[in-house]
């Protein structure tokens, strides 16, 4: 989570990842093992730290999936 001015909080949320994989019947364990993808990708998505587009790019075409069903952004307001 990011604080930006005037009280706003900008979130890039993964959750949309874990319904399109449980969607698609697909566990970490296949994306790391048969697909590629970095143990530690995972571990920072799963704790909602960045990647990079190169990332999100590769997700969404071994998903084959759209950009919105791996990420969506969340801007929360709180009180100052």
């Amino acid at each position: 989570m990011t604080k930006t001015t005037l009280g706003v909080t900008a979130l890039i949320s993964y959750d949309p990842f874990y319904r399109t994989l449980l969607r698609k019947n697909i566990t970490e364990y296949h994306l790391i093992f048969k697909q590629g993808v970095s143990a530690n990708t995972l571990h920072r998505m799963k704790h909602g730290k960045p990647v990079t587009t190169k990332t999100l790019d590769e997700l969404c075409f071994i998903l084959d999936c759209d950009l919105h069903d791996i990420i969506e952004y969340k801007k929360e307001e709180f009180p100052e």
